[in-house]
């Protein structure tokens, strides 16, 4: 019986099992309210906001019991761009007007158990139209479960399979069931969405972990009206959230925000009628990408009639950007841009037809057309050249930047590839290496959009790395290898270690430096899949049978697959039985180096590093530079996201005095994305294997040997083979290598051909012939610097894009006039060296170089029918005229130059950065409104923005929040002598008033502007700047140069007098209470310690000097003698002029129209017998007695003295330096003395600032620091040669000493024991180098 009421009560409440799949019953039209927003900007009030808003009701028609019809009905389109939220939305009546009917036509689609199958619509439909009903469809996708209330999934929605949450709850009192769905549009299995320019940049997910640049997530809240059937939704409402900040968003972010409302209104008996147009499949609920793609969202165009406008915006770019360029020129250069690409191939050839002859023209279009990034640019260009009618540098030009920028999907692969394969292509071996490239780094970027990308793609390089290896084509395998380095696809893999040594036996017979190339092809593979290079990097690194260079590359490639602890700590246990210290010294000094990365996507392998370098000795850290380095070092804010990362690798040989290698890097971090901006690399491997087949390699001999066998054999160059390069060098942009250039016999003989052949004399003629009749210029260059997007699917169905764009314009006009008396010959080659000592040439130039860049930052909607978003626009405009006239007259040794007077705008310099709010349609494009996004009287509510504010506590809490007024200053300087008043205008208005974070400082609107113009008083002429050599120098001085005698009665009461001026200053001079510290500190005791090595002990505990001991002599001499020695050449003529003539004068002037004389001039004289040099600097204004006076003399081979005194008759302020070189104790010593009388104020008080910082850069550089009395006035410096790769220093400042034994030298130093250089110029070398040169000059008597 039991058994009985327990299966009636079960069958009882089945029965009453509630359905929650949304129902349409058939023969019935359901009306819904449909409202969507679309708003981007920041989240705070009162500041400006930009997006769309659509209003329509729904109507939903069953026309099968899965298919159903939908209509939108009164369709209307806001927009939005005003202060958010007092200003009011805008009909976008025209827009609207234009959709209606493309926005009214019923679409269909398939829905089952809460599903959305496929959609169907005519052709009329638009993919833009199609995709906002995607937007209403997506609301009805719901995966509902009957036997649980909270779930979460993988859903398929419109912006693609995203992790979802599901909450269910039921209202027994409203019967209703409510329903929470939560998507993390962060993790989907599969995301909508397009990237553009970001394909070479890697996910730094260790970056993103703690914060997050893109925060995407969104809310669905149903209300559903339950039955046994089915249940009907009264209401559904969505938001939706991106938010993006290139810092933390912590500090601030910008927000786009999506919001949907779907209300039931009523249900109809009128079905809607489906359109009499066939019903196509568009594809599922996944958002479709339309022309979106092609339009840049900084500028809306309509495009009615492509070739029209791209030469009406051709003739716009040509005319205007002549003698200036345009303010507008870079966004013009952009449109241009657009409208290409929208173009067919058939009207690009239209406009080549029409302006291919016009220079000025065709430069233009061959610096759009790679920017395009279309495929029919690559078939256009291809074409051209082909036709003959693109030179050599026009189409490597075109072509590298094309192959770069060109979508990289299977045609345009094929198409390259037939491009590398053309005949005409392949006899020009520097174009094929380009295109050959270009098809690697089009691979890499296609699998990065595909990432299921076919190991196919790369057969034909495996074929031609294969058969080159059969028949040992060293060239070709040495491309192909560099090739897959920029594909970098695994498959890759196995072709590459058929060429590794070590592991094959094939590839023991190919030079090092394929095998070189072969390891580093594994380094965009290593990014990818560092499980499968790491073993066989770590092979070849542990491989001691290998040569070291090949060891060393595997261990740079060993390090990018960022190892683990275990690994890590292997390679350190291999490296404490390491035999090769060049191999030893690399590995090490990259560990260490490792240890002090601070880039989040490092930290693993800087812990590894760290544990690896406690198991090594620190001996290898004494190791000098002759042997292999690598380095690297980083910064990285962790708070603004950013950062920069650098790495060098010096690959040495013990055998020649060149390193074998040198590569620098480059890495930059920016938004939880980074990438290798630059590399650079340079190898001597033909030079290194010359030179080890020479004498120089025989390590028996010293060092000096080696370096004149190293000259000789370079200077026999022609001995090389030909089959060998002598050096190669390569350039890497974002992980792909674009260049490379081998350095061999041949190229050098050709280079030589050309600059000696006949061919350079004529251009040599024509050069000059065009500058005696005059020249004038324009040319004007464009750039396209940057495009990154990405393109993400909102739930209205509208694209959200997020981009950067940064165009620049460069344009110069330049004038040229050249006389030269007696004229030329007709025949220049005929010239002789004394006709030319005779010639006068006089030269005008004019030019005018100006460049104009903009830059702009996009969040918003980008669509070719509407654009609203939010965006930072930054200009940068600057001008620098000039004007020169210069005049060599070899005959008399005068040389001129002149600087004119020229016309200069308003402003030489202008920088401008703001932040605005823009809204604009492409059916009213006059209606255009932009908003700046920080109105500069913004009133906030206090308590909504109260965070972060930096306001009176004590304010009552609904006062208002005022923006401070902005800040506006004007900073004007006027040069002195030559008229001209330079000043700066700075305009700045901020956000920061809200919150004191990056993001709200930068938001707003800055300015800078930089002018030029006449100061006050007579006006200056021209600038002179003129030498005078020879013995006519004494001629050319403007103002006789006298020097103050202090033995006569005008010199004492002179000095008395200039005495008492300088006692007042030295009174009335502030005495700071640190300047009384270091009196103090200078009085208190020093520390001592003592040193292993005598010499240290002598240097520390004794003066130098004592020990000091000249070669040739006996005794020490003192540095009073030294003094005394110079003050009695100095008082044998006080002013060399007297005596010698001048070696050259030196004259700096402006010239001015009331003909006063305002300037600098500079004699220089020289005095044998003595070995004294004198310069004296002085002003040649009437009434100034400024002078600079410098003395120097050689009072013997080991020692030097100058002095140099200035101000007032050069008594006001004197330093004097001596220099020495001598035996300190047993060892080559040099020593240096810098002693002081007088200095200005500025400098010392910049020297006690400094000198706050000396004992924490001992520390950290190794020096041992004490407090000491030493002279208050002088600086000594001693350096002493213990050995000829280490040095001793000490050095004695004011209060204290510091000192550094036994410091490593990275080259050894050629000195003898008695401290004399064993240098000489072999005459032998000298007269080969003089040989050589006259070889290649017997065709020219000059």
């Amino acid at each position: 019986m039991r058994a009985v009421v327990l299966a009636l009560t079960l069958a009882f409440v089945a029965s009453q099992q509630i359905n929650l799949v949304p129902e349409f019953a058939l023969d019935k039209t359901y009306v819904y309210n449909y409202e969507a927003l679309l708003l981007g900007g920041l989240p705070q009030e009162g500041l400006a906001r930009a997006g769309i808003k659509v209003n329509s009701k729904v109507h939903l028609s069953t026309v099968t019991e899965n298919t159903f019809l939908m209509k939108l009905m009164d369709p209307l389109i806001y927009e939005y761009a005003g202060i958010w939220p007092k200003d009011p939305f805008v009909p976008a009546t025209k827009l609207t007007s234009a959709l209606a009917a493309q926005l009214q036509i019923p679409i269909k689609f398939e829905y089952a158990n809460g599903v959305v199958g496929k959609v169907f619509a005519p052709a009329g439909v638009s993919p833009t139209v199609l995709n906002l009903h995607r937007g209403i469809l997506n609301i009805l996708q719901l995966n509902l479960k009957k036997t649980q209330n909270i779930y979460e999934l993988q859903e398929a929605g419109a912006q693609g399979v995203c992790r979802t949450h599901y909450v269910i709850n039921e209202d027994p009192k409203s019967n209703h069931i409510t329903v929470t769905k939560s998507k993390d549009l962060s993790h989907c299995q599969e995301r909508i969405m397009k990237d553009i320019g970001l394909a070479y940049t890697e996910r730094c997910a260790e970056c993103t972990k703690r914060v997050k640049s893109l925060i995407e997530m969104a809310t669905y809240n149903y209300i559903m009206k339950p039955s046994s059937t089915g249940a009907l939704i009264t209401e559904a409402t969505v938001e939706e959230v991106h938010q993006f900040s290139p810092f933390n968003e912590i500090h601030g972010a910008a927000m786009m925000e999506a919001k949907q409302r779907l209300a039931f209104v009523e249900i109809e008996k009128t079905p809607v009628v489906p359109n009499k147009d066939d019903y196509l499949a568009r594809g599922s609920l996944q958002y479709e990408f339309a022309t979106e793609i092609l339009q840049t969202p900084i500028q809306l165009i309509k495009i009615s009639n492509a070739p029209v406008q791209i030469v009406e915006v051709l003739k716009h770019l040509v005319v205007n950007n002549v003698a200036m360029v345009h303010d507008d020129a870079p966004l013009k250069f952009v449109q241009l841009i657009q409208l290409l690409r929208v173009s067919t191939l058939e009207n690009i050839e239209a406009i080549w037809t029409q302006f291919k002859n016009e220079p000025a023209y065709r430069r233009w279009i061959l610096d759009a057309l790679p920017a395009v990034g279309t495929p029919v640019i690559v078939k256009f260009i291809k074409e051209k050249f082909l036709a003959g009618e693109l030179t050599l540098p026009e189409f490597i030009q075109a072509l590298v930047v094309a192959l770069q920028m060109i979508t990289a999907d299977l045609d345009t692969i094929q198409l390259t590839a037939s491009l590398a394969m053309h005949e005409k292509i392949a006899k020009i071996p520097a174009l094929r290496e380009v295109v050959m490239l270009g098809y690697g780094s089009m691979i890499a970027r296609h699998c990065v959009a595909v990432p299921t990308c076919s190991a196919e793609l790369l057969r034909p390089i495996h074929e031609i790395a294969a058969e080159a290896t059969s028949k040992n084509d060293i060239r070709e395998i040495t491309l192909a290898l560099k090739v897959l380095g920029n594909a970098g696809h695994p498959a890759s893999l196995k072709p590459i270690m058929k060429l590794l040594p070590g592991l094959r036996t094939a590839a023991t017979s190919l030079p090092l430096r394929v095998q070189v190339d072969a390891i580093l092809a594994l380094r965009n593979i290593a990014k990818k899949e560092p499980k499968l290079v790491q073993p066989v990097a770590l092979q070849l690194v542990l491989d001691r049978a290998l040569h070291p260079e090949v060891r060393m590359v595997a261990c740079i490639v060993l390090f990018e697959t960022k190892p683990s602890v275990a690994l890590m700590s292997s390679l350190a246990g291999s490296l404490k039985t390491e035999t090769n210290m060049q191999v030893a010294s690399f590995t090490y000094s990259h560990i260490k180096s490792l240890t002090r990365i601070t880039a989040p996507d490092m930290a693993a392998v800087a812990g590894a590093a760290h544990v690896a370098i406690k198991l090594l000795s620190h001996k290898l850290d004494r190791l000098s530079f002759r042997f292999s380095r690598a380095l690297k070092f980083d910064i990285y804010q962790s708070p603004l996201m950013i950062g920069a990362a650098g790495s060098a690798y010096m690959i040495n040989d013990a055998a020649t005095i060149l390193p074998r290698a040198v590569v620098a890097k480059a890495r930059a971090y920016l938004a939880g994305a980074a990438a290798d901006v630059l590399e650079i690399g340079v190898r001597t491997e033909g030079i290194q294997e010359a030179l080890l087949k020479s004498p120089a390699a025989d390590e028996s001999v010293d060092r000096i040997t080696k370096i004149k066998r190293t000259l000789r054999a370079l200077i026999n160059w022609k001995a090389l083979p030909t089959s060998q390069p002598l050096a190669s060098a390569y350039v890497k942009l974002f992980g792909q290598e674009v260049a490379f250039a081998r350095i061999d016999r041949a190229i050098i003989e050709q280079a030589i051909s050309l600059a000696t052949g006949p061919k350079s004399r004529e251009l040599l003629k024509a050069a000059l012939k065009a500058l005696q009749e005059g020249t004038a210029l324009q040319y004007a260059k464009p750039l396209l610097a940057a495009e990154v997007r990405r393109i993400l699917p909102t739930a209205v169905g509208l694209p959200m894009e997020l981009s950067l764009y940064t165009a620049a314009v460069a344009a110069a006009s330049i004038n040229i006039q050249a006389t030269i008396t007696p004229p030329l010959p007709e025949e220049i080659e005929t010239m002789t060296l004394e006709q030319l000592k005779k010639t006068d040439v006089q030269l005008q130039a004019e030019a005018r170089p100006s460049i104009a860049l903009q830059t702009f930052a996009v969040m918003g909607v980008n669509t070719a029918l509407i654009q609203a978003a939010v965006m930072a626009r930054g200009k940068i405009r600057t001008i620098a005229p000039g004007k020169v006239a210069a005049r060599a007259d070899i005959l008399k040794g005068n040389y001129k130059v002149e600087a004119l007077p020229v016309e200069v705008p308003e402003h030489i310099a202008a920088v401008s950065f703001e932040t605005l709010a823009v809204a604009r349609n492409i059916e009213d494009p006059t209606a255009e409104r932009i908003v700046p996004l920080v109105p500069e009287l913004s009133l906030q509510n206090r308590q909504t923005h109260l965070a972060g504010s930096i306001l009176d506590p004590e304010m009552p809490h609904d006062a208002p929040l005022r923006a401070p007024a902005p800040f506006d200053k004007t900073l004007c300087l006027a040069v002195p002598y030559i008229g001209i008043k330079g000043c700066v205008e700075v305009h700045s208005h901020n956000a920061a008033f809200i919150r004191n974070d990056p993001l709200f400082c930068i938001i707003g609107q800055h300015s800078a502007r930089a002018s030029v113009a006449r100061a006050e008083g007579p006006a200056v002429e021209r600038l002179e700047l003129e030498v005078q050599v020879g013995p006519r120098a004494a001629e050319r001085l403007l103002k006789q140069i006298s020097l103050i005698d202090e033995e006569t009665p005008e010199g004492k009461a002179f000095l008395l007098k200039l005495r008492e001026i300088l006692e007042t200053e030295d009174k009335n001079r502030p005495v700071s209470s640190e300047s009384n510290s270091n009196s103090s500190r200078s009085s208190s005791s020093r520390s001592s310690s003592s040193s292993s090595s005598s010499s240290g002990s002598s240097m520390s505990s004794s003066r130098v000097t004592k020990y000091m001991v000249h070669h040739g002599s006996s005794k020490a001499v003192s540095s009073g003698s030294t003094a005394s020695s110079f003050e009695r050449i100095q008082k044998q003529a006080k002013y060399l002029g007297n005596a010698v003539p001048p070696v050259f004068a030196i004259i700096a002037r402006a010239v001015r129209v009331d003909h006063k004389l305002l300037g600098y001039q500079l004699a220089a004289f020289f005095d044998k017998p003595t070995a004294r040099v004198q310069l004296i600097v002085s002003s040649i204004a009437e009434n100034d007695n400024w002078k600079l006076c410098a003395d120097g003399v050689l009072l013997s081979k080991h020692k030097v003295t100058t002095k140099v005194a200035w101000g007032t008759e050069c008594q006001q302020y004197a330093v004097i330096t001596k220099a020495e070189a001598g035996i300190l104790g047993e060892f080559p010593a040099v020593r240096l003395e810098l002693e002081w009388e007088r200095l200005p104020i500025l400098i010392t008080n910049y020297a006690k600032k400094l000198s706050k910082h000396i004992p924490m850069a001992a520390l950290q550089t190794g020096f041992r620091f004490e407090r000491a009395k030493n002279s208050e006035k002088e600086i000594e410096l001693t350096v002493a040669l213990p050995s000829k790769r280490s040095l001793n220093v000490i050095v004695r400042v004011p209060e204290m000493t510091l000192s550094r034994m036994a410091i490593p030298l990275p080259v050894t130093i050629p000195i003898n024991p008695d401290g004399t250089l064993s240098v000489h110029i072999d005459q032998d070398i000298l007269f080969r180098v003089q040989n050589y040169i006259y070889d290649y000059t017997t065709g020219t008597n000059i």
